[in-house]
């Protein structure tokens, strides 16, 4: 307050308020206290120039300017459980509450920090001061000269968010991207929350005031010369010690030290694995082997199976073609299953080999994944290593004595298993399967599509009409099995025989009728005509003369015309017969002759006698 005095009220005052004027050495706070401020106001002393000067320059080295709004440096002289006194060198110290401290955990006594003087004097008489303000008010041209000079600042990591962290630079909430936390991929975010860690500002966007930070930056730098360095010791078949990074569904990325590698899941094991994770797990340590790398070293192959001796060089020379052995199904495919003999050992199972029936089927319908099964040894290549397995071969072959147990004319039953467009395929047993032909279904239905018959998974009886064994064929037959109804019906609807029935259909050349469930007849249009010269037409019912019957085609031929025709030429051939007999009657016969003859004999020779 004495500095606002002009020099024209300090050459006003006595003589006396000179005197009053403690040296240089003197305590500026003395000072003011002791100091005669209303002789000082009413001229009554006078202070001298050199001693006013003395004085200026002592309050403008120890005591701040406390205007509101104003960021200065101030002193930590105490420390509580809640709250930080601060000396910035005014009529009384501050207090800040350490939750404004929060991204600083070692604050101590003696540090120097920046406040913002919020209130010279609240109600009591304190100064109240404001570090999380003053940190704002710095913090843009702090982070800005951190970005522009490349400069490593320290942030508090105040809570996790959606791809990241928030973290507290300079009071400024930044972000920091999950990719950017460290070189390896972060599987616990928590762990970084409420910990202080250092950055460095990788972007600012000063129009929506955001500020984006990264940890992995600054071991970047440093990784990359160790990279350089591994890159440049790389041989193939040389074994390095690594930690697995990621694990994913087609392998696991080993980290070498700076450099990543790929072990793909075919050189985790020898043995067949679903998934990498089967064989590792995150941060286990290893040794790997490099199998390839390119040019620029930057994708690296590496293999872990490989530093172990292949399962085949293993295998026992004991086993031989024809051997049994044990396993467990680990693939299926639609043409077979593989069978782990020994662990890396496989052995192919296909589906040819897994039944003795020849219809088709799938691998699925004998096996699953998992099952144990025996098999026999079919081939076995131990350079190529492969060995082929079969399992049919542990039963009889059902062949063996099928003249036997199928001769042909013996009938049985089977299920049909199979259609064709010519035929259906039934299973006499496991092994045995035989062959209709879609003209042995039926004696009396025209069958299109087997499919029109029977079903799949249908029973039906068969007799064995051939029998093929060389070939592994039997032909057999549905309609053998049954009595043929074409024989009795060559006798009821032999030709000439006269059937009443329903005309069910009309064609251009015709229409047909149904004398049963197995005879359909045909009656040409020439023979549709009645005798009343009009044509029979759908629905009427008449009878119909058999003109056509065969029995080997199937064929019945009807007709109604025929029936009035024949009568009227009967008609026809009596007339006649009888107009011959009327003529017949007519004419003398030959004793009528005689006797005519006898009697002009007689009467000839009676006039003879008169003459």
């Amino acid at each position: 307050m004495a500095e606002e005095k002009t020099n024209a009220e300090v050459e006003a005052t006595t003589e006396a308020t000179q005197q009053a004027v403690e040296t240089p050495q003197q305590d500026p706070k003395e000072f003011l206290e002791n100091f005669n401020w209303e002789k000082y106001e009413q001229g009554i002393e006078r202070v001298d120039d050199s001693k006013l000067k003395e004085f200026e320059e002592l309050v403008a080295e120890n005591f701040v300017d406390t205007a509101d709004e104003e960021v200065v440096e101030g002193t930590v002289v105490y420390i509580t459980d809640r709250e930080a006194i601060i000396d910035i060198n005014a009529k009384s110290e501050g207090v800040i509450s350490l939750n404004e401290f929060r991204y600083n955990p070692g604050l101590k006594v003696g540090d120097k920090v920046e406040v913002l003087i919020d209130i010279r004097e609240d109600k009591s008489g304190q100064l109240v001061l404001s570090h999380r303000k003053a940190r704002t008010i710095m913090a843009w041209d702090r982070v800005n000269a951190a970005h522009d000079k490349e400069e490593i600042v320290s942030g508090f990591v105040k809570c996790r968010t959606k791809g990241g962290m928030i973290v507290d630079v300079f009071g400024i909430e930044a972000f920091l991207p999950g990719s950017q936390i460290d070189v390896k991929p972060i599987r616990d975010y928590d762990q970084y929350v409420n910990k202080t860690m250092e950055f460095k500002v990788v972007k600012i966007n000063h129009e929506f005031k955001n500020v984006v930070v990264s940890h992995k930056a600054l071991i970047e730098a440093d990784i990359e010369e160790q990279k350089k360095e591994i890159i440049s010791q790389l041989e193939k078949g040389q074994v390095l010690e690594g930690v697995v990074k990621n694990i994913t569904s087609y392998g696991v990325f080993i980290d070498l030290g700076g450099v990543d590698g790929l072990v793909h899941i075919t050189d985790l094991s020898w043995s067949r694995i679903n998934h990498p994770n089967e064989v590792v797990e995150l941060d286990q340590k290893l040794n790997v082997v490099i199998l390839d790398f390119d040019e620029n070293k930057s994708r690296i192959q590496l293999g872990l199976k490989q530093l172990e001796k292949h399962p085949w060089e293993a295998l026992s020379e004991e086993i031989k073609i024809g051997d049994k052995v044990k396993g467990k199904v680990v693939v299926i495919a639609d043409y077979g299953a593989f069978i782990e003999v020994v662990e890396g050992v496989e052995g192919l199972i296909h589906v040819s080999e897994m039944s003795w029936s020849t219809h088709l089927r799938s691998a699925q319908d004998f096996v699953k994944v998992g099952d144990e099964v025996e098999a026999v040894v079919l081939t076995l290549d131990r350079e190529d290593r492969k060995m082929s397995l079969g399992i049919k071969q542990l039963t009889p072959d059902p062949w063996t004595d099928i003249t036997t147990k199928y001769p042909v004319g013996s009938k049985h039953k089977g299920i049909v298993r199979n259609f064709t467009n010519f035929g259906v395929f039934v299973e006499l047993e496991e092994g045995i399967d035989g062959l209709i032909y879609i003209s042995d279904l039926s004696w009396t239905k025209k069958i299109k599509h087997p499919s029109e018959f029977t079903n799949v998974g249908d029973t039906l009886e068969v007799e064995v009409l051939e029998l093929d064994v060389d070939g592994r064929k039997l032909s057999l037959g549905h309609k053998q099995t049954t009595e043929n109804p074409w024989d009795k019906y060559e006798t009821e609807f032999a030709l000439g025989t006269v059937h009443t029935a329903t005309i069910s259909d009309v064609v251009d050349k015709g229409a047909t009728i149904e004398f049963n469930e197995d005879i359909t007849a045909f009656i040409p249009q020439r023979h549709l005509e009645k005798e009343d010269g009009k044509k029979l037409g759908k629905g009427d019912e008449a009878e119909f003369k058999i003109i056509e019957f065969n029995k080997d085609f199937k064929r019945v031929v009807a007709s109604h015309t025929a029936i009035f025709r024949e009568e009227e030429q009967r008609n026809v051939k009596a007339a006649v017969k009888r107009q011959a007999a009327s003529a017949d009657e007519a004419k003398p016969t030959l004793g009528d002759a005689n006797d005519a003859l006898q009697a002009l004999k007689d009467k000839m020779e009676a006039d003879s006698k008169k003459k």
